[in-house]
């Protein structure tokens, strides 16, 4: 569902401390190495929490134990945005700014500060993205919101015709440079607390997949600014706790077709689109199974 923005005059103000939300599911060596380059990236104190998802791996308590981040375990695995929600609401009201973050994520030297830095230009920014290489390309991590003939378009030929012109101005591919954009990756996003109050945060229905598109949807309706900074530049080392197996990653595909269908249904509802849903729901489905076939 789409929230409906709040009255600013109801927004509660916060200071303008910074904290740090990770996201975890037995995440590995990639947790060190991620808590390691958050001490180059910002000369701020920072407040780290790890909203765990059911880690088995011993990862996230070993860096609470060593003073590094406070765990603060779901109980069972949320999925993404529901446990980045719990960990935010659990933050006090010095915390004005909070970096949600994927754990295998490298953050550049003072690519945190240059995200601040950004947001005094942009005093309507509710989020702020870094660019982000993964495997010495840049991914495109600003791009426009999915509308009816992109969104379609990109879901329906994207793997099979990469260059499609839905998919080329959906992903925004070769746009790099500091503009407003349709929704930011995320999987290392800065969020803007007043802005992330004003649309209640993420949608929980998102399990995996699309809730951070979903945001950038709802912020920009509630008139904030998703902004995109690439001088702040980050590394996306993989998706450890999506790629261990091929039945997790059937499972995830299969999640990222029903999230899709979730986005684009919630903006076209009523019986005037019935005829709509349906048929987005049976081509999403058709090409969830081919996806997963050759998965």
């Amino acid at each position: 569902m789409t929230a409906a923005p709040r009255s600013s005059d109801a927004l509660r103000t916060y200071g303008d401390g910074l904290a740090v939300v990770v996201v975890t599911y037995s995440p590995g060596d990639s947790l060190g190495t991620f808590l390691d380059s958050l001490a180059g990236a910002t000369s701020r104190p920072v407040h780290v929490v790890l909203a765990d998802n059911g880690s088995v791996d011993g990862a996230p308590e070993a860096a609470a134990a060593a003073g590094r981040a406070e765990v603060l375990p779901m109980g069972e695995n949320l999925g993404y945005g529901a446990a980045a929600n719990r960990a935010v609401a659990g933050l006090d009201g010095s915390v004005g700014w909070v970096l949600v973050s994927n754990p295998d994520i490298v953050l550049g030297a003072g690519s945190l500060d240059t995200l601040l830095e950004a947001a005094d230009r942009w005093p309507r920014a509710g989020s702020l993205g870094p660019l982000i290489h993964t495997d010495d390309e840049i991914y495109p991590s600003a791009r426009l919101v999915p509308s009816l003939g992109r969104g379609v378009g990109h879901a329906l030929f994207g793997v099979v015709w990469p260059g499609n012109p839905w998919t080329r101005s959906y992903r925004q591919e070769g746009v790099v440079e500091e503009r407003p954009a349709g929704w930011l990756s995320g999987s290392c996003v800065l969020l803007r607390r007043e802005a992330w109050d004003s649309v209640d945060g993420f949608d929980p229905r998102y399990f995996m997949y699309f809730e951070d598109v979903d945001l950038g949807d709802r912020l920009g309706r509630a008139g904030w600014l998703n902004v995109y900074v690439p001088t702040a530049a980050v590394v996306h080392t993989g998706g450890h706790a999506t790629t261990r197996d091929a039945p997790t990653s059937a499972r995830m595909l299969r999640e990222h077709h029903r999230s899709a269908y979730r986005f684009l249904a919630d903006r076209y509802r009523g019986p005037r689109w019935a005829p709509l849903r349906l048929g987005l729901r049976a081509a999403l489905a058709a090409r969830a199974r081919w996806a997963t076939r050759k998965a």
